[in-house]
């Protein structure tokens, strides 16, 4: 009987230490969890491939994630290792290891990594996970791993827009990247736009959503102008550069453009990262290209 309790007692002291939280020397608590007990610790010089996500404890909401998207990928430099931050016990890790961590709002504005705003509330906490997906020697193996992850986003977006199509019955045109075009209007057969023309054009751009982010339709206004593009000068995202010379001038159409062919990562103002985006086109006029620059168009314009 007393062996059995003894025995219990242990079992518990083992799983509370398994599950308690550690503090860095930052005062940022976390907890690792290993994979395999196989692998190496993290070395220097290293570059490790991670899916990376945070929460705001008082909503549980998503701030972040890199989970089903792209991973984060960067070099494993202890000179350079963060503070704060779950970089910050990274020596600690290995391939397939995962970790939690907890950031407190008011510490990180005292670091000036945030400011106090509608989201973030003083005494609230920002809740992280991470998980170590990969652990390359050579740059080049990023880089090329990093290809392989971007084709596989694109493909999925590309599915997510036919998903869309089938659903709302929608017949389009896939250009060999994966834009779709859809034809309502055909214009003047006589007047094709190519990488030699600039473009007027009357857009509105919308999320799959219905949500308007941008537009320079205005019925109501006789002095509303056009949008200017002048193709092959990568002004545009590349969605608009594949789809505009599928009209001709006067057409009138929508195109559907993946989040990689658009703004990939990066939001933009209302548009979400990895967002994939419509837009309703209106071909006002094709001419040689112009050298005056342009207005810029809200999720049309090339990401710098």
């Amino acid at each position: 009987m007393i062996k059995s309790t003894l025995k219990l007692v242990a079992a518990i002291v083992l799983f509370a230490s398994c599950n308690q939280f550690e503090k860095a020397p930052s005062g940022m608590m976390y907890k690792i969890s290993h994979g395999s007990g196989n692998e190496k610790a993290l070395a220097q010089g290293q570059f490790v491939k991670l899916n990376v996500e945070y929460r705001l404890k008082s909503k549980d909401s998503v701030l972040s994630s890199t989970i089903g998207v792209i991973p984060v990928y960067f070099p494993v430099d202890t000179a350079r290792l963060g503070k704060y931050s779950f970089t910050e016990i990274l020596m600690k890790c290995r391939k397939g290891d995962k970790i939690e961590f907890n950031l407190s709002v008011d510490t990180l504005v005292k670091l000036n990594a945030l400011q106090l705003n509608e989201v973030f509330k003083t005494g609230d906490m920002v809740i992280g996970k991470a998980e170590i997906l990969n652990v390359f020697t050579q740059e080049s193996q990023v880089s090329e791993d990093y290809k392989k992850e971007q084709t596989n986003e694109k493909n999925r977006e590309i599915k997510t827009i036919k998903d869309y199509l089938a659903k709302n019955k929608i017949n389009a045109v896939e250009s060999p990247e994966g834009v779709f075009i859809v034809i309502k209007e055909a214009g003047n057969s006589n007047a094709k736009i190519d990488s030699t023309k600039a473009v007027s054009v009357f857009y509105k751009g919308y999320t799959l959503k219905g949500e308007t982010f941008d537009t320079n339709i205005k019925p109501n206004d006789p002095n509303a102008k056009p949008y200017e593009v002048n193709l092959g000068t990568n002004t545009v995202i590349q969605g608009w550069e594949i789809a505009l010379p599928y009209f001709n001038n006067g057409a009138k159409g929508t195109i559907y453009v993946p989040a990689m062919l658009a703004y990939g990562p990066q939001a933009n103002g209302p548009i979400k990262a990895y967002e994939n985006l419509a837009f309703d086109l209106e071909i006002k006029d094709v001419n040689v290209k112009s050298l005056a620059p342009a207005r810029p168009v809200q999720g049309a314009q090339q990401m710098r």
